[in-house]
């Protein structure tokens, strides 16, 4: 079995190809910065990560090119594909990445704002007004007109 899945934050915004053709697909590439749970250094509290390379096609990629942002923090899972090519001088490259089956964001858009300046200078719009609890106020009197008691 050929299962993967990973949570970290995006290191840049996807970058985004279409491939040639009638039915033009969106392939999106990303790199995930993915913390391990222990230090390289024998104990050490040091923070580490791994940056694990990912290659979304179709609507996925498009997904990724429309909301997908550096620092996002986004669950992954998929699968390993390994490969290789020769690059022009000659010299024989192995690749590994992981093919993105499902992707799903796995923070709230207002979180990812405290994320300890992952997504650089971003500018939001005003939240709508309401109890400042997440919910807007229902106005008095509209109770029949709801699809619930």
């Amino acid at each position: 079995m050929n299962k993967v899945i990973l949570m970290g934050r995006l290191t840049r915004d996807p970058e985004v190809r279409y491939s040639q053709g009638e039915n033009a697909m969106a392939i999106a590439r990303y790199t995930l910065a993915v913390d391990r749970r222990f230090g390289r250094n024998n104990g050490d509290d040091q923070q580490t990560a791994d940056f694990i390379g990912c290659v979304a096609f179709g609507r996925a990629g498009e997904f990724a090119e429309k909301y997908f942002r550096k620092g996002t923090k986004i669950a992954v899972t998929g699968r390993i594909q390994t490969g290789s090519y020769t690059n022009r001088d000659g010299v024989k490259v192995y690749t590994t990445d992981v093919v993105v089956e499902e992707q799903e964001f796995a923070e709230s858009k207002n979180s990812s704002g405290a994320d300890g300046g992952y997504a650089g200078n971003v500018s939001r719009a005003p939240e709508p007004m309401g109890a400042g609890d997440g919910f807007m106020n229902i106005p008095d009197g509209i109770d029949e007109e709801l699809p619930f008691n």
